[in-house]
């Protein structure tokens, strides 16, 4: 399960996706994509395609991941219903947050709302107590540190009861120092002061590296799962490499 690989820091390869189509999915699954990330808070995903991709990501073999628009215990129950193994929140960037976001992840202990007919409990095929175990075992709850105002905070929500994992959100951080020409130092440091909490805090690292040397240091920072593009990265840098080659 991708929640055990995760906890024992496992390599793990992933990828983000945009596109509201189940087909992307089952094309990554023969590649060894060990999870995707289906990204309703960058792209048009409603609930009725994510029930689909996250089936697609079953299917093959792949983990399904949802990481949400915004907190809401509803959105995160619609998630785990249809299936995810995991939830990413974004922009958590306080104890309070962090608290929220576990407990709607979790039945004991936690808020998650009961439903016994689902894709996560097989269709009612395994009793609901059962069922709650296996789901707080399985499910993943991840939260994004992107927010200036969360770095100092970052040990103490990598803490809280519930969170598996931290995600660097480098995107957001080096957006919010606008057109400082120091922003990719800047956010290197604050990069290795949050995977510094992570290790202090004991839990895993997840990143989105853009290059190969930029693999090399986040892997040096501990980050064991990686996300690599995303589906319209792929779909971008194939068809501009298409075009190149027979343009020359």
């Amino acid at each position: 399960m991708f929640r055990e690989r995760l906890l024992a820091r496992e390599r793990m390869l992933g990828t983000f996706l945009k596109l509201p189509t189940t087909q992307v999915v089952e094309m990554l699954g023969p590649l060894g994509y060990d999870f995707v990330v289906i990204d309703q808070e960058h792209a048009p995903l409603d609930r009725g395609i994510t029930d689909l991709m996250i089936l697609a990501a079953r299917a093959s073999n792949i983990a399904p991941l949802v990481r949400i628009a915004e907190f809401s215990a509803a959105t995160i129950l619609s998630a785990l219903d249809c299936g995810a193994m995991g939830i990413m929140v974004p922009h958590v960037n306080s104890v309070e947050k962090a608290e929220a976001v576990a407990q709607s992840c979790r039945y004991a202990g936690g808020t998650r709302g009961f439903a016994g007919l689902t894709r996560a409990s097989t269709w009612g095929s395994v009793a609901g107590a059962q069922h709650m175990k296996a789901q707080d075992r399985q499910v993943a709850c991840i939260v994004m540190i992107e927010d200036q105002d969360a770095i100092e905070h970052a040990e103490a929500i990598a803490r809280v009861d519930g969170v598996d994992a931290l995600f660097i959100g480098r995107g957001d951080l080096t957006a919010s120092f606008g057109n400082d020409p120091d922003a990719g130092s800047k956010v290197a440091e604050i990069s290795r002061k949050v995977a510094a909490a992570a290790r202090e805090a004991g839990v895993p690292l997840l990143m989105l590296p853009t290059t190969r040397d930029d693999f090399e240091f986040a892997k040096g920072l501990g980050a064991s799962a990686l996300l690599l593009s995303s589906d319209h990265g792929f779909i971008r840098s194939a068809a501009a490499k298409t075009i190149k080659d027979f343009s020359d």
